[in-house]
């Protein structure tokens, strides 16, 4: 069985938000996708923005085949210790060898630990969806996005981003908003894949997180009023109940296969465990 290290970015705060609205923390969420994906997997979650968090008596960074690091309402260029513990955390992660994923958050910390800069995009958040994402000419024989199409769209939740890619990097991913949407890190035997945007990320509860940044989706323009960022949530909702049913939804919001199908959306977690993660644990 495959044993997989679940780090949520959240502080207790974040988490407890995040658990009000989509009635599961990131971390936990992520847990059920990878079962899902994998019935051979065993998730272990820390929640290592917390002083007192500790991984389980007699295990170590290196009893797992894999880490992934979810997203945060944290930024990165604030040094807090929450932030400073998980900037910590990635680099261990990365000097024990482990083949790391992250989304959102976690590619920003990777991106920092590797001799890279987060933070505010200048050309604005996204919120809902990154669009038109288009594989660099390293990503599209990338096996991190085997399978995407030459351009697609995903759920997307950030105002940070990865501004500068770190030395020796390869970036797999762009679009017209962000030059890096996804990455590949190599630093010594550690390997790390990342998206900016979110393959977790199911409608409702990407719904449930535009009702909570619903203020930050004004401020950037993206709807007038409330009303029309929960008329928009609830449009999500409603894909995410029937999916195959709400054609009119589908073609209001210009969503395709890759958002709307699971197993799509989740190509680049599925990948990870598939194309680094397996390939390595059995070594």
């Amino acid at each position: 069985m495959l044993q997989i290290l679940v780090a949520d970015g959240n502080a207790r705060d974040g988490r407890a938000r995040h658990l009000a609205a989509t009635g599961r923390t990131s971390a936990e969420a992520y847990g059920d996708i990878l079962r899902a994906l994998a019935p051979d997997v065993g998730v272990t979650i820390l929640n290592p923005a917390d002083a007192d968090a500790e991984l389980p008596r007699g295990t170590g960074l290196a009893g797992f085949d894999g880490i992934i690091v979810t997203g945060s309402v944290l930024h990165v260029t604030d040094a807090t210790p929450a932030v400073q513990r998980q900037v910590a955390l990635m680099r261990d992660c990365l000097a024990a060898a482990r083949p790391v994923f992250g989304s959102c958050w976690g590619v920003q910390v990777a991106a920092v630990v590797a001799g890279g800069r987060a933070g505010r995009n200048p050309r604005g958040p996204e919120y809902g969806f990154a669009r038109r994402i288009v594989p660099t000419r390293t990503g599209q024989a990338h096996p991190l996005l085997a399978g995407r199409p030459a351009a697609f769209d995903a759920p997307a939740m950030h105002l940070d981003a990865v501004i500068e890619p770190p030395p020796g990097c390869r970036v797999l991913a762009e679009n017209g908003l962000l030059a890096v949407q996804a990455i590949e890190i190599v630093r010594g035997a550690g390997v790390f894949w990342g998206t900016q945007y979110h393959p977790e990320l199911d409608l409702d509860a990407l719904a449930a997180m535009l009702r909570l940044s619903s203020a930050a989706v004004l401020e950037a323009g993206l709807c007038r009023t409330r009303e029309a960022v929960e008329a928009y949530a609830a449009d999500l909702d409603a894909l995410h109940a029937d999916p195959d049913g709400r054609i009119d939804l589908v073609w209001r919001h210009g969503l395709g296969p890759a958002v709307i199908e699971p197993r799509q959306r989740r190509r680049e977690i599925a990948n990870f465990l598939e194309y680094l993660v397996r390939p390595r644990a059995r070594r």
